[in-house]
């Protein structure tokens, strides 16, 4: 059947053999398989640790996390009760319906909305939707913020991202066009250094070494290549994009990364992150991501 709702997650399954698995618990996407548009046989395009939680105990080393509504520690007043990269990650989502079921795609919307956990910790209105739609070739996964309040005020401010594990090698990838775009380096030793930007000089950005850079305002279509493969990230209203890999000097101190697990990805991950979105009652943002697999 192209969506199977199981009791903790969702399968969804496209007529040409692609499929992904989206967990209820954060609408995180743990598996997306695809052929490309030069091979028809299903691949694994995400990387999960075998050492990642998929029982809701903690959010999820891999796949795709949801981040919500702060990037990293938060440093927004309203989000100061917040623990990092925010509270959709960890939180169970409910399945509102079937989007698409055609030759086309296969797409679910799920939502999450204000409960007693998360009101202790942020107490503004907000109402946030997730689509996620499956074709042949492609991902999509767009998020929908909504602040509920009645007036105009309160507005509700907020970062999103969209955490990205590609599964591929980390010593081959290449990611572009990168060139010319300020970014914040936050591997630097000194909170100085890591507020101050740089000018990305690369014409294709590698990972080769501990990466933790935020690229603002970046151009919103990039390429992940390495010799085997090539998948493209395509972002509407992300007007950022952070590329990450720990490689060995942080990989071995995160305790739910598999022995050499940061040799198996590289994180491409379009968001909202310098700055803030804000939002007043009533209004609504959308952030989407395409994955393709090219190769």
């Amino acid at each position: 059947m192209p969506v199977d709702k199981q009791s903790d997650r969702i399968v969804l399954n496209h007529p040409k053999g692609s499929s992904a698995e989206i967990l209820l618990y954060g609408a995180t996407v743990i598996s997306w398989k695809s052929g490309s548009t030069s091979s028809s046989l299903p691949t694994e395009r995400l990387f999960v640790s075998s050492k990642a939680a998929l029982d809701g105990s903690k959010p999820v080393r891999g796949g795709i996390p949801v981040v919500f509504p702060c990037f990293g520690a938060p440093t927004h007043p309203d989000h100061s009760k917040l623990s990092q990269h925010g509270f959709a990650r960890s939180e169970t989502w409910s399945l509102d319906s079937v989007v698409m079921d055609n030759e086309a795609g296969v797409s679910v919307k799920l939502t999450l909305d204000p409960n007693g956990r998360v009101t202790e910790k942020f107490d503004k209105p907000f109402h946030l939707e997730y689509v996620v739609t499956l074709a042949e070739h492609q991902l999509s996964t767009d998020l929908h913020v909504k602040n509920t309040a009645q007036s105009t005020t309160p507005t509700l401010e907020f970062q999103a991202l969209l955490h990205n594990y590609i599964r591929a090698p980390s010593e081959e990838v290449l990611i572009t066009p990168l060139q010319g775009v300020s970014y914040y380096d936050k591997t630097e030793s000194t909170e100085e250094l890591r507020t101050h930007p740089k000018i990305e000089q690369r014409s294709a950005v590698d990972v080769k070494k501990f990466t933790d850079f935020a690229y603002e305002n970046a151009p919103g279509k990039y390429e992940v290549t390495w010799s085997s493969g090539k998948v493209e990230v395509k972002a509407t209203n992300f007007k950022d994009v952070v590329v990450w890999n720990p490689q060995q000097e942080v990989g071995s101190k995160i305790g739910d990364m598999e022995d050499g697990g940061w040799e198996r990805y590289v994180c491409v991950e379009p968001g909202y992150v310098r700055g803030f979105v804000k939002l007043e009652g009533g209004q609504t943002w959308v952030g989407q991501q395409v994955l393709t697999a090219k190769l």
